[in-house]
């Protein structure tokens, strides 16, 4: 599972940093979280590819975080899309999406599946390769996060190993599956000596806009690696809490207490040029913080 930062500003895209959009790369497909302006010029600058979107993401209705929507959905249209995209998000972003498209008299080529996201925490997709969860954070508004858990495929084949010892292909399911093989002879085979152990599930967290608030620890539990919005250094706190957003801080402490692997930092204030000191102060709670960089993709 990769994530690659398409934005990790706050309101204003200031600083060479845009509003805020981040696409998971799981299995092939990509899950688009946030979509904020500039966001499908940030797919192309760094190689996203709008043919494996299918799932977009949208943590709540300020504009940086859902502008650049529009202009995807459009896009994708014209370029001539036609498997289905579905849309995640609080239930009146569906009246915008059809009002926009109804004064443009837009028809698109493609099926758009709107589904809006519940109060509570929930499942919105549980497939044979990943399970995405939302809930409710704290903010001005009605927000959401995302828990994106990849899901594994069972154990790795040996290919050499397997054809030493005469197993077809048909057989490797049940071989990741970790049974042994059983011949038309009625030789066993032990799983372990034509597989080796696959890869571990993992656990994904995008923290969106919100103030401090451990109501989800339970949900983002012993992730590999969370995204927490830090809008601001712990100088600005009462800044922070006034306006429902977080600082370097209390991203820290919620990578802490949910006991994270791996934390990484976004959503600055475009009143900071230097980001160096977001680190610093979260590294002082929770040493294995990370500055988000757009562009680059993080290996969960």
């Amino acid at each position: 599972m990769k994530v690659t930062i398409l934005g990790n500003n706050s309101a204003l895209p200031a600083f060479g940093r845009h509003p805020t959009s981040q696409a998971v790369t799981l299995y092939g497909e990509v899950i688009l979280i946030d979509c904020g302006e500039g966001t499908q010029n940030q797919m192309q600058r760094f190689g996203i590819r709008w043919r494996s979107v299918h799932h977009i993401f949208i943590s709540h209705l300020h504009g940086d975080h859902y502008f650049g929507l529009p202009g995807l959905i459009t896009s994708m249209s014209l370029l001539g899309r036609t498997s289905p995209l579905f849309i995640y998000g609080p239930a009146s972003l569906q009246g915008i999406i059809d009002s926009i498209l109804g004064v443009s008299e837009t028809e698109l080529s493609y099926p758009l599946q709107f589904c809006p996201l519940p109060a509570a925490a929930d499942v919105l997709v549980d497939n044979a390769y990943f399970k995405l969860t939302s809930f409710p954070v704290e903010h001005r508004i009605q927000c959401f996060g995302l828990l994106i858990e990849k899901k594994t495929r069972g154990r790795r084949i040996l290919p050499d190993r397997c054809k030493e010892n005469n197993i077809p292909p048909e057989a490797f399911e049940s071989l990741k599956a970790g049974n042994d093989y059983v011949s038309e002879t009625g030789e066993v085979i032990a799983n372990g000596l034509v597989t080796e152990e696959g890869p571990q599930p993992k656990k994904y967290a995008y923290c969106a806009d919100t103030r401090y608030t451990e109501s989800y620890l339970e949900v983002i539990k012993g992730a590999d690696a969370i995204y927490h919005e830090s809008t601001y250094l712990k100088s600005d706190e009462k800044k922070a809490v006034d306006r429902f957003h977080s600082t370097a801080e209390h991203a820290a402490k919620i990578a802490l207490r949910s006991e994270a692997k791996m934390l990484y930092l976004g959503h600055y204030s475009s009143k900071y040029k230097d980001l160096e000191p977001f680190e610093e102060e979260a590294r002082q709670i929770f040493p294995n913080s990370h500055l988000t960089v757009e562009g680059i993709g993080y290996d969960i």
